[in-house]
């Protein structure tokens, strides 16, 4: 059915049938009380920019497939995605609407495109038991006052009753729309590209039912997000940062503290580029999906709780991680395939992967763990005998006869773990490190030197009675 006939056909129902009620909504900054109809549901249009399937409908057209809502096909695929936006609250509502009809009056144009009550409607038409959407109907058609059926949609789509069913995404998404909308520019917290207009701003916060900080975060994460899309090439799928939301947030507010000046909560001079290699290993750890405690350490709080608050901790860190991401290929991404969501996701997953060694855990796990470890060393510093139970628990560990334990890079590193014990030791007792070194000379077994090795053997007692005999001529 096309438009034309659409809005015939409405009309006539309003000039033939009885109003079902009245409602006020506002229009043009008033309270306007409209009647409210039955309108047959095969008179309405989805709006497939409805913020609850946003991230859907842009991600699809990334793709260039344009959802033709008109059609049968487009009006099926719309209400596939309005259902899977959120299968467990859909299927409750829709025993409620089967059982008692449809509660909440929606909004629609007067060519019968829904702007207020999509997902409503859906269920209608699932439910089957109505064949009717019970509307107010706007004197004009989307074309014909494209800004204040924004705003209406907004604030009615936006409301706390609805957002509790949104995709987390959603919000972000439609900010920056609106931003971009309203201004004819898009938005950028970088002071030198852009400066943010703070009345729009206010505007779009009273739109969404939000103060105008919620909404400047709301920005701010956007664009750290769509960073994030651009980094993988995954830019404008907005499907691949679902469950990501908290990572987000906490990434947003690193880079905020972080960039362009010192903080108390980094305890040394970083630069720039220093929270750029921040920015993009974060992005390797929210694309693997970690979380929580896990994600948090890497740069939230105080100095001595994070990983980028200090230098040492931060260098080994970015050292780790940037040698073995190096190792890792990934094939290019299909952008044709039939199911890019699916794809994206399968590249995600065989990336994650990718970072498992030998069989046992990812080294960005591995990481977390070391450096975790080193946190607590610096936590613990003044507290030796912590340090020294600890380190006493790691080296009773080691498995001596295990093969590994004789490659030249590990009995390197015990020789130097020897080496810092001794150096630590003077410092309060000279007698112990000699009567460790005596220890060791008792228990030393002549009969496993080699033949080849004696030369070296002789030549290190002689150093050894040399230096007994420069201490006791000292003392």
């Amino acid at each position: 059915m096309n438009k034309e006939t659409r809005i015939q056909k409405i009309q006539e129902i309003i000039a033939r049938e009885k109003p079902f009620g009245n409602m006020e909504i506002p229009w043009e900054d008033v309270l306007v009380r409209k009647d409210v109809f039955k309108i047959p549901l095969e008179l309405l249009v989805y709006n497939k920019y409805n913020g609850r399937i946003l991230s859907r409908t842009q991600s699809l057209e990334r793709q260039n497939h344009i959802i033709d809502v008109e059609s049968s096909e487009g009006k099926a695929e719309i209400e596939e995605l309005l259902w899977g936006s959120n299968k467990q609250r859909n299927e409750s509502t829709l025993k409620n609407i089967t059982d008692y009809g449809q509660q909440k009056v929606g909004i629609i144009t007067k060519d019968g495109i829904i702007i207020d009550g999509n997902r409503r409607a859906m269920l209608l038409t699932r439910g089957k038991k109505y064949d009717y959407f019970k509307a107010v109907i706007l004197d004009v058609t989307l074309d014909e006052n494209p800004l204040e059926i924004e705003k209406l949609e907004t604030t009615y789509q936006m409301g706390e009753d609805e957002k509790v069913g949104y995709n987390a995404t959603e919000k972000y998404i439609k900010s920056k729309l609106l931003y971009k909308k309203l201004t004819q520019q898009k938005y950028s917290s970088n002071p030198n590209k852009h400066k943010p207009n703070l009345e729009t701003i206010e505007k779009i916060a009273k739109w969404m039912g939000e103060d105008k900080s919620e909404v400047l975060k709301y920005l701010n994460t956007m664009e750290v997000m769509d960073e994030y899309l651009d980094f993988l090439e995954y830019d404008g799928i907005y499907t691949q940062l679902d469950k990501r939301e908290d990572q987000f947030l906490n990434l947003t507010k690193w880079l905020k503290t972080f960039y362009n000046g010192e903080t108390k909560k980094a305890g040394w001079s970083y630069s720039n580029s220093d929270v750029d290699d921040l920015k993009s290993i974060a992005f390797d750890y929210i694309r693997a999906k970690y979380e929580g405690k896990e994600f948090r350490i890497i740069a939230e709080g105080q100095k001595q709780n994070h990983f980028f608050g200090d230098r040492e901790i931060w260098g080994s860190f970015v050292k780790f991680h940037n040698e073995r991401i190096a190792n890792i290929n990934e094939p290019p991404i299909d952008y044709n395939s039939s199911d890019l969501n699916r794809h994206l996701n399968d590249r995600d997953t065989k990336f994650l992967e990718a970072t498992i060694i030998d069989g046992k855990q990812s080294f960005l796990k591995d990481n977390i763990e070391i450096h975790e470890e080193k946190l607590y060393y610096n936590r613990a510093s003044d507290e030796p005998q912590k340090l020294v139970d600890k380190a006493y628990d790691a080296l009773s560990a080691i498995k001596t006869r295990h093969k590994s334990f004789s490659n030249n890079e590990v009995q390197e590193q015990m020789e130097e773990l020897a080496k810092k014990v001794f150096s630590m030791l003077p410092q309060r007792s000279p007698g112990r490190i000699l009567s460790h070194i005596i220890t060791l000379l008792e228990e030393f077994d002549v009969k496993n030197v080699d033949e080849k090795d004696i030369a070296e053997i002789e030549e290190k007692t002689k150093r050894i009675q040399k230096l007994g005999y420069e201490i006791n001529k000292q003392l």
